[in-house]
């Protein structure tokens, strides 16, 4: 596809939930790009490199979770963000909403405060903890943090299976929000081994969504599930519980 066929296509992906895309954010989405392929010839953030394909694989990708995130939305956290998929391109789409990257490897949580800098982007916070300390009610993440039940949407991409996922991610969603985990064929295996897991979180039925609109026959699907319920205070566990012992 050339330039401005893809440029056509985020476009046609961002109306597709409710939204538009400007000029400005379309150069913005251009200009994270540059950044992160330039990046990623020193530091491993993502697998697909060439910038076309990185254009649908990683920014129109992305921009298929525009549809299923609510226009009340305020907070939205990216939990494990890597090199800035989808919590960047979600930030630059949605410039009215609060963008908290949670990513725990400092150089790559380093990149992605470097980068909303610089592409001035003043709604987005780098949170440089782990995963499970975001969600922390007590003395294991030393003080309970303001994300716990504090979000409207909690979005994921490849973080992990999912019965370790809605661990990490369920109890940073406020009741009535929702989490997307951005998934692939597997989900139709992780999907019932992880439902136990979802209700002792508080989360209700899942749904599963095709990432509609992207060329090809990706088999990419977003797992949305609804936080129905407070989550227990218990949860989520330290790393040294949760280690070979998923819920």
């Amino acid at each position: 596809m050339i330039e401005a066929e893809i440029h056509e296509l985020w476009r046609s992906l961002t109306q597709a939930g409710g939204r538009q895309l400007s000029a400005e954010q379309v150069a913005q989405l251009e200009g994270y790009l540059d950044r992160l392929i330039a990046v990623n010839e020193v530091m491993n953030l993502i697998r697909v490199s060439d910038r076309d394909e990185a254009r649908i694989a990683h920014v129109a990708d992305a921009l298929t979770l525009l549809p299923h995130i609510p226009p009340t939305t305020k907070v939205l956290a990216d939990i494990g963000s890597g090199g800035g998929i989808p919590g960047m391109v979600l930030a630059i789409a949605l410039p009215g909403v609060r963008v908290v990257m949670v990513e725990s490897i400092q150089k790559k949580a380093r990149f992605l405060d470097e980068t909303a800098r610089a592409l001035g982007l003043t709604n987005v916070e780098v949170r440089p903890i782990r995963a499970e300390d975001a969600g922390q009610i007590g003395d294991y993440g030393k003080k309970r943090s303001d994300l716990r039940e504090g979000c409207d949407v909690v979005t994921a991409r490849a973080l992990g299976v999912l019965v370790v996922l809605v661990e990490w991610c369920l109890p940073l969603v406020k009741v009535g929000g929702k989490l997307l985990a951005m998934k692939g064929p597997k989900l139709t295996n992780e999907l019932p081994a992880a439902r136990q897991a979802i209700r002792l979180l508080g989360g209700g039925e899942s749904v599963v969504h095709a990432a509609k609109g992207l060329p090809g026959e990706t088999g990419h699907v977003i797992c949305e599930i609804p936080k129905v319920a407070r989550t227990n205070e218990k949860y989520p566990r330290t790393p040294a519980e949760t280690k070979g012992n998923p819920l």
